[in-house]
Parts: structure tokens; C-alpha cells; sequence
């Protein structure tokens, strides 16, 4: 199989990315905005079908990306800095893969040019999860 061509920017240190380039990996998955449950007794980590409030389920796109933290205090901005520490990351992650040296996929819209591919070929959350202000907790 033949490696896919994969962006110029790639070939630099990701510190060295413009803050649009590092921000251009983000593939639209929906795994980072799927709200996770910790069990009480055993602080086991589960991912539940529920999704921060401000993901938009069509487009799977923060609808107000530039107030994410300050609307939501611990939704976490992946860095060049912190992204090795995130094992939360799901192994598909462009910023984890970016981070070990791997390449992207062939369905990352970087590669293919369809930033819609992930939802049919890779590992999107499109159509399994619904909004925090849907759910009935209990």
C-alpha cells in the first residue's frame, strides 16, 4: 500500500506549527467532546453517549470554539505541550499521531481533502451521541 502524501507542515517540529496548522489537525471525530463518567468507587473512566452542550451534532464543530473554556472550565485545549499527556486522546487522534511521529490517516481531511470522510470511514461519533441537554442523568 502507498503511503498517502500528507500536508508540508507536517515535516516540521510541532512547536514550531502556526497556531492554524496545529489547529487544522482536528479531524471533527466528536471523541473529545463526548462527556466522560467517573465511577465513585473505582475512578474507572467510561465514555458515556453524551456530548458537551456546545457540539454541534450535525457538524460535530464547537459552536462557539473561541469561549470553549471560559463556557466550559474544564474542557481542555490540546497543545503541542500537553498533548502527550492526554492518554484520553482516542489512538486516531491527529494531535496524538502528529505527537509520535506517525502519519495521518488517509480519511484526515488533510489527507483526502474531505472533511467529511471521517464520519464514513473513520472513527466519528456522528449519529451515537447526543447533547448534554438532551440527556436524562440520573
Amino acid at each position: 500500500m502507498t503511503a498517502m502524501p500528507q500536508p508540508k507542515f507536517l515535516s516540521k517540529p510541532m512547536h514550531d506549527m502556526t497556531q492554524a496548522e496545529w489547529e487544522s489537525l482536528c479531524d471533527g471525530c466528536g471523541l473529545c467532546c463526548q462527556i466522560r463518567v467517573q465511577d465513585s468507587d473505582t475512578d474507572e473512566i467510561a465514555l458515556s453517549n453524551v456530548a458537551c452542550r456546545y457540539l454541534c451534532l450535525n457538524t460535530h464543530r464547537c459552536t462557539d470554539y473561541a469561549n470553549r473554556q471560559k463556557n466550559v472550565p474544564d474542557c481542555v485545549k490540546v497543545t503541542p505541550n500537553n498533548v502527550n499527556e492526554m492518554d484520553w486522546l482516542p489512538h486516531t487522534c491527529a494531535y496524538r499521531l502528529v505527537a509520535q511521529g506517525q502519519p495521518l490517516p488517509r480519511w484526515h481531511h488533510l489527507v483526502c481533502g474531505n472533511p467529511q470522510r471521517v464520519h464514513t470511514s473513520g472513527p466519528s461519533m456522528m449519529g451515537e451521541i447526543i447533547s448534554e441537554d438532551e440527556a436524562h442523568w440520573e
